[in-house]
């Protein structure tokens, strides 16, 4: 099966970033196809600026995601939200989430955000018609990494079940 795996921190050292990767190690080590997708080198516009849905850019990442059979996307979180890039890049690229399972791995500073991501979730269900995977990955900086990599087993676990979870219910939305 073919999976999108996006990294949307643009931070040159981010945890999301981590996330996304291990995600894609576990993904490719089980015989699946990734495409990964690392929003520091994608240059997007704003969506709703001038021309933002027209923009070359915008057209080849719909499509490349239009291609996957799931969507993984790793975010910071950032005032009780996914960061700003993974919305903008959910609001330019919308036509190429629909009817896709999607799953969320998310890189916080503190305890209290486990359930930000909700507001996105309910976007793409009730806009794009994704099936969300119920399971996400919520980690913290300071306690679940270290030397630029995950340092915790359960998170790594969580990050391996998310994983196949996303084959599985993508294999059942493809299989329908």
């Amino acid at each position: 099966m073919r999976f999108a795996v996006i990294s949307s921190g643009l931070g040159p050292k981010g945890k999301s970033l981590i996330l996304a990767r291990l995600a894609e190690e576990f993904l490719v080590s089980h015989g699946h196809t990734v495409d990964f997708m690392d929003l520091r080198e994608l240059p997007l516009p704003l969506g709703g600026a001038d021309g933002s849905f027209e923009h070359p850019d915008v057209g080849a990442l719909t499509e490349r995601l239009k291609l996957a059979d799931g969507i993984l996307l790793a975010s910071p979180v950032y005032n009780y939200d996914v960061n700003a890039a993974a919305k903008n890049l959910v609001e330019l690229t919308g036509a190429g989430w629909e009817d896709k399972a999607v799953g969320f791995l998310l890189a916080a500073g503190g305890h209290a955000s486990y359930m930000s991501v909700m507001g996105l979730a309910n976007s793409l269900m009730l806009d794009f018609r994704c099936v969300i995977v119920p399971r996400f990955v919520y980690a913290l900086g300071r306690e679940h990494f270290s030397d630029g990599a995950v340092s915790d087993a359960e998170v790594r676990r969580r990050v391996e079940e998310l994983a196949k979870q996303i084959v599985r219910i993508a294999g059942a939305l493809r299989a329908a």
